[in-house]
């Protein structure tokens, strides 16, 4: 994934500092990230590729994000329980809030990055991971933003031999997911889910990073 180089030339520097918390299930968890200031002209995405806790790992090593926050959209149940939405009963997706300076990163390369960490040709599931809840999605906030996801989604297409199925939806009410969420990976290391699940996917990702 030799784009990263060209995207993300600082991500190399940000993939050390998630060593300490990732290497092995005898590691002391890293602090979960320092409250930071939101400067006026930060923007936000919402978008979902299987399980939130995947995704907001990874997007944790973008520098120019901020936030990422997981928590749910796509739904009709307002401010849907975790143990809802993973049955499936809320029709909300596990979705992560992105919220970016665009001086440091761009919508495009947050976009480019999110083809690229998941597989879009499967809609409802991420390895074993299935269902709906974590089905590949975007939201669109207004139909400027609609026009410009469509087109990233073009564009990497070919990538997957056209046979990308995202949804790419206007978005809908959003809700945050319970604490014990936030900064899962970070804070949990040690889990079953994160060392068998989460750190080969991170891992792959810090890989290809280090190419030169």
């Amino acid at each position: 994934m030799h784009l990263f180089h060209r995207l993300f030339p600082l991500l190399t520097l940000c993939t050390l500092a998630m060593t300490a918390c990732a290497d092995s299930s005898s590691d002391v968890p890293a602090p979960a990230a320092a409250s930071v200031a939101i400067p006026a002209n930060a923007e936000t995405l919402v978008l979902g590729g299987g399980c939130f806790w995947c995704v907001e790992a990874a997007y944790e090593l973008v520098p120019g994000v901020l936030v990422a926050e997981n928590g749910y959209a796509g739904g009709a149940r307002p401010y849907p329980t975790y143990e809802q939405v993973c049955t499936g009963v809320s029709g909300h997706a596990e979705v992560v809030k992105l919220t970016f300076d665009p001086a440091k990163i761009t919508r495009t390369q947050l976009l480019d990055f999110f083809w690229d960490i998941h597989d879009p040709t499967t809609l409802n599931r991420q390895g074993n991971d299935e269902g709906t809840q974590y089905r590949s999605v975007i939201y669109y906030a207004n139909e400027a933003e609609h026009a410009f996801i469509l087109a990233s989604r073009d564009r990497a297409n070919p990538a997957w031999g056209g046979k990308i199925v995202t949804e790419i939806s206007q978005l809908p009410a959003y809700f945050p997911a319970e604490a014990y969420h936030q900064d899962y990976y970070r804070n949990n290391p040690s889990a079953g889910y994160c060392r068998v699940v989460i750190k080969p996917k991170i891992d792959k990702l810090k890989k290809s990073l280090a190419k030169p």
